[in-house]
């Protein structure tokens, strides 16, 4: 495959999985190439044309040739600085790596985070949310997480994968929303009972099986094993954690049990106050899920993949078989 066509895959499948539905993506796109037109010349040139085709801020080709051919692939949740130097000692032992993955995003991706998290207020709204309840909500976070970044140093991993010539591609929500669709498909089918049926059915899938046999796996952290669970809501994509004032609503409009990849302390107070159940299903093994899902499309069009940084790969090509 050559990268362009990897990219290309990945935007179509977060298009596809992603719970603001297609005509929705349609008109966010149709917004931003008016928002380019409309620009005044001396901004153009900030502006990023991935906008328009793409609307996921924090999924982008970093560093490579889009024409490049691809065979072998060094993916993983977190690929940073130790990642990208392993890909280079790699090549020097003999292994061609054509491509670093990286789940989290790096660089400009990185830095625009924040975009990618007003979808969380159509994820609520499916649930019950008023819509102008949940932008609101959302909008002042997105600008809290905006100036939580600024001073990060973004390119840290991508500059060195620039010197060593490597490309570097992160596929962020365009994974989340593959693992946030899988689960909440899986249990509107089997309709768990008791949160304890939720933690089975997690770990019915082989990601969070080897999780659980290595302490981090699914743990329920708000609520009783026994308690009913209600309607449950997965909250597993829209960039990171969302406004703790999301939950009250949430309760209200009649959600029993969350699952979600991780809890802050603030969130899991507020959850036990409105009575709400809680599962963590686990932040990694989360993400492993949900970048499976792209690789497998990858793997089928004959790329080879190379697991690390802490990706629990399972092929559903074939057998349910644990990589690493």
């Amino acid at each position: 495959m050559r990268l362009k066509e990897i990219y290309d895959l990945a935007v179509a499948m977060g298009i596809e999985k992603d719970p603001r539905g297609k005509a929705e993506i349609e008109r966010l796109l149709k917004k931003a190439k008016e928002a380019h037109d409309r620009a005044p010349d001396k901004e153009k040139e900030f502006l990023d044309p991935e906008d328009l085709t793409n609307p996921y801020a924090d999924t982008r080709i970093l560093i490579g040739d889009p024409r490049s051919e691809i065979k072998t692939v060094l993916a993983g949740i977190d690929m940073e600085i130790g990642e990208v130097i392993l890909a280079d000692r790699l090549r020097e032992k003999g292994t061609d790596i054509d491509l670093i993955i990286s789940h989290h995003p790096e660089g400009k991706a990185l830095a625009a985070l924040n975009e990618v998290m007003a979808l969380q207020a159509d994820l609520w709204f499916q649930h019950g949310v008023p819509i102008n309840v949940g932008e609101a909500l959302i909008g002042r976070r997105m600008k809290e997480i905006q100036r939580g970044f600024l001073p990060q140093n973004h390119n840290r991993a991508t500059d060195v994968a620039a010197m060593l010539d490597i490309p570097f591609v992160c596929l962020h929500t365009v994974a989340d929303n593959q693992v946030n669709a899988f689960l909440s498909e899986l249990f509107d089918k089997l309709k768990p009972r008791v949160v304890s049926d939720v933690v089975d059915i997690l770990r019915q899938q082989p990601e969070y099986r080897a999780a659980s046999l290595n302490k981090t796996g699914p743990v329920v952290i708000v609520g009783g094993a026994e308690n009913r669970a209600g309607k449950v809501l997965v909250d597993m994509t829209g960039g990171t954690e969302g406004p703790v004032q999301a939950l009250e609503k949430l309760a209200q409009a009649g959600v029993g049990t969350i699952v979600c990849m991780h809890y802050s302390e603030k969130h899991r107070e507020e959850a036990e106050k409105q009575n709400m159940n809680v599962v963590v299903a686990g932040h990694i093994v989360s993400d492993s899920l949900g970048l499976n899902l792209i690789l497998d499309r990858l793997e089928a069009k004959g790329v080879k993949i190379i697991p690390v940084s802490g990706l629990v790969r399972v092929s559903r090509l074939a057998k349910k078989k644990v990589v690493k």
